[in-house]
Parts: C-alpha cells; sequence; structure tokens
C-alpha cells in the first residue's frame, strides 16, 4: 500500500507535538521538586530544611502558655531548682493565681540579676546580697524582701586529704585545702555560692590558682557530682547537697560558721513585662500563710530537716 506523503508529514508533525508537550510537562515537574524559598534565615528545599545561623522552631514546639493565662518569668539560682523546692513552690503559687504561667529560668545569682537587668526577666529569687544591693542602687529594681534562708557547708571525700573535718571556720579550711593543694571545685559562675566561695578565700588572704582549683562552670548540682566524680571538695548550699545526698559519697566536713549563712531575696524588675504578676508572687511568697505552710515544711519529711527556714519581714 502506498503512503500519501501528505499524509505522512501530518502524523510525523503530530507526533513531535506530542513529545515536545511531554517534555515540558516533566520539565516542569523536575523544576518544582528543587525550588527553593527563603524565609527568616532558613533554606527549604524538597521539604528539608536547613539553617544559617539561626534555629528554626516549629509551632508544635513554640509557646505552650494556656489560653487566659499570661508568662512570668521568674530568674532564679539552681540551688533553688537542684534542691527541688520549684517542684512544690510553683505549683503552689499557680494554685493561687491561674492566669500566671510561670517560667522558670535557674541560672547562677549574677546571671538572674543580669537577665532581670535587661528586661528578660521580671521577678527574681536570689542569694547573693552585695550584688542584689548593687542592683538595687543601680535602678533596676522596684522592691526587694528578704524570704528565707540556709546556710553553705564545705562538703569532701571521707578520706580528707586537707584535715579540714570539725573545722568551726570556714576560712581556716580554706586555707589548709590551699596549703594542701587537695582538689577544689569551683562553680566559676557567678552565682550566689560562687560570690560566698570568693569570700572566704579573700578573707584567708589566699587567690586561688593552679591545677588543683577547678572551675566547673555548672550548677550547683552538676558541680556537687563532678566533686564526688573526683574526690575533691567543693562549697555547696545546704539545701541542694541534701537533695542529692543519696548519690554522693561526699560528706559534710564543715558547718555552722556564721560566714556560711546564705539569705535569699525575691526582687521585683523595674524593666518588667509583667509587673503585676511580679508583684503578686513577691506579696504570695512572703505571706505567713506560704512561710509556715510550704517554706518552712518543705525537705522536713523527706529530709528530716528543712531545707531553707523561712524568715520574710524579720531582716532585711
Amino acid at each position: 500500500m502506498k503512503m500519501n506523503p501528505k499524509s505522512g508529514w501530518r502524523a510525523w508533525a503530530l507526533a513531535l507535538a506530542i513529545v515536545l508537550v511531554l517534555a515540558i510537562a516533566l520539565l516542569a515537574v523536575g523544576c518544582g521538586s528543587t525550588s527553593t524559598t527563603t524565609t527568616g534565615g532558613a533554606t527549604t528545599t524538597a521539604g528539608v530544611t536547613s539553617t544559617s545561623n539561626s534555629t528554626i522552631t516549629s509551632a508544635a514546639s513554640s509557646s505552650t502558655t494556656k489560653a487566659g493565662t499570661t508568662d512570668l518569668v521568674l530568674a532564679s539560682t539552681t540551688s533553688t531548682k537542684d534542691s527541688g523546692l520549684f517542684d512544690v513552690l510553683i505549683p503552689a503559687f499557680t494554685k493561687a493565681y491561674p492566669q500566671y504561667n510561670v517560667k522558670v529560668v535557674a541560672v547562677g545569682s549574677g546571671q538572674a540579676l543580669t537577665l532581670g537587668q535587661n528586661g528578660d526577666a521580671d521577678v527574681l529569687l536570689v542569694h547573693s546580697p552585695a550584688a542584689e544591693l548593687t542592683f538595687m542602687a543601680g535602678g533596676y529594681g522596684i522592691d526587694r524582701k528578704a524570704v528565707m534562708y540556709n546556710d553553705f557547708i564545705v562538703v569532701g571525700p571521707a578520706s580528707d586529704p586537707a584535715k579540714v573535718k570539725g573545722l568551726t571556720s570556714a576560712t581556716e579550711a580554706f586555707a589548709k585545702i590551699a596549703a594542701a593543694k587537695a582538689l577544689f571545685y569551683t562553680r566559676g559562675d557567678a552565682s550566689g555560692t560562687n560570690a560566698a566561695e570568693l569570700v572566704l578565700w579573700k578573707a584567708a588572704n589566699i587567690t586561688p590558682s593552679g591545677s588543683w582549683y577547678v572551675k566547673t562552670g555548672q550548677g550547683m548540682g552538676q558541680t556537687l557530682t563532678i566533686a564526688d566524680q573526683k574526690s575533691g571538695y567543693t562549697l555547696a548550699d545546704r539545701a541542694t547537697y541534701l537533695a542529692n545526698k543519696a548519690s554522693l559519697k561526699l560528706a559534710i566536713l564543715v558547718e555552722g560558721d556564721k560566714a556560711l549563712f546564705n539569705q535569699y531575696h525575691v526582687i521585683t524588675c523595674k524593666k518588667a513585662k509583667n509587673i503585676q504578676g511580679a508583684n503578686d508572687f513577691m506579696n504570695w511568697i512572703v505571706s505567713a500563710g506560704v512561710q509556715q505552710n510550704v517554706i518552712a515544711t518543705y525537705g522536713v519529711t523527706k529530709y528530716g530537716q528543712q531545707l531553707f527556714i523561712p524568715n520574710a519581714g524579720k531582716v532585711q
């Protein structure tokens, strides 16, 4: 059968057109699968997100503030957190004031004061009196009230290589530790505990340095763990030590010195974003009911003694 040249040409043209259409469609699909969009410093390619000097937070992991509540940022010390006090204190406060979603930032007192100074915290619960007075004098705090106290203790290995056990002077104990070049672990984080430690070294006329004096840069709980693992000495608040005692071999070697007194204050911040919440927390924590029924009773059942002694209104 003889094909018509004109019909053959048309068939060829139609086939070519189909091929071109299919090629264009495939190209479009391919381009779509490799398209990129940049938003807020994040580059997304085919559903995979990479970042450059930024962190991408999904809606699922962002703030979970309950409807009808406002955030209240409480900056405090690692000792109040590591002692477990916040596990009872915060639920009690939110029960009394359900309109607040309390966000606790547990850092050293020095860092907590900086957060308050910069307006990143509404209220503070700290234990570094000299730094607190500087904070208030600088106009960064509105009000400051005493809340509670406990004491610092010198702890170390039972073998006690520096022979400080039973001493009544913390300064003398520090001098003997330095003379023996026995391992001493300092938080070194401008916390209230670190500030108290430095006062003791100064009283002993010693500037600690050398391989025996080790900075952890950690909170109280972790510093106790490190000192325990390395069989070293450290200065700790009694509450955190007792809360972690079951997992520690460290023993209390020096206690009872007036220089080891540890006072906590609550401070409302001038730059607070939630000043009403800050005031409510301050008035609540120094109230008679909370002092007697929350702070005074904490630790009695579990540890056989108070971890904090309330003294609101009794000292400045």
